[in-house]
């Protein structure tokens, strides 16, 4: 999908500054476009709309959501811990000079938020969200293997020694999860496969780690 127009129109629903809403899209652009940014980038975005734009008639605050995706990794620093509240502040921000209403740019806010831990929301919309955030865990084997190999060059500031044992302990966490995905449509969609990679990743993971014990 043509990322620009779509923020632009969005945008431009509420504001008629229109210098405004280009210098807001750049921004995005340049966030997303980062040398660094090997799988949270413009890609990401594009997916999550595709995963999402089948599912519009059942989204209560279609507006919002898109708000939430364009903003949700906007800002991303793999040294840090608070990157959805920074991409959260981010957004309200933003948001507020396009005057976007009170209650949905909170919803955003709290939307982008939920990335955090992808936990279970009362909010249907944020389910959704959270769901098609994780959608990349279901994908077929050699694009969830690009998957790893891109999250691996994202945190190449951590030696294995440190990298493994950590995305071990993130890949376990889906594991063992009672459901990856909280939407039956999500759950229907990829629960199975994602599984499965998860899986296969762990093992992988499991015999590196075997492999560096042998070699001291």
């Amino acid at each position: 999908m043509e990322l620009q127009p779509i923020f632009l129109e969005l945008a431009q629903r509420y504001t008629g500054d229109k210098i405004l809403t280009e210098k807001l899209w750049a921004e995005i652009a340049a966030s997303y476009t980062k040398r660094k940014r090997h799988y949270h980038n413009l890609a990401h975005l594009d997916n999550l709309l595709q995963e999402l734009a089948p599912l519009r008639q059942s989204i209560q605050y279609w507006d919002t959501l898109l708000f939430s995706i364009f903003y949700h990794d906007a800002v991303y620093n793999v040294l840090k811990k608070d990157n959805e509240e920074r991409s959260a502040d981010l957004a309200k921000k933003r948001l507020q000079q396009i005057q976007f209403p009170a209650a949905s740019m909170e919803r955003c806010y709290q939307q982008i938020l939920a990335t955090k831990a992808h936990s279970i929301s009362s909010d249907h919309d944020t389910n959704l969200f959270t769901d098609a955030d994780l959608s990349i865990l279901g994908k077929g084997p050699a694009t969830y293997q690009q998957y790893c190999t891109d999250i691996r060059k994202e945190y190449s500031v951590y030696p294995d020694f440190m990298y493994k044992p950590g995305r071990k302990k993130v890949v376990e966490h889906f594991l063992q999860m009672e459901r990856i995905y909280k939407t039956d449509y999500f759950f229907q969609l990829y629960e199975v496969p994602a599984r499965a990679n998860l899986q296969m990743e762990l093992v992988s993971l499991l015999h590196k780690q075997q492999f560096h014990a042998h070699l001291f």
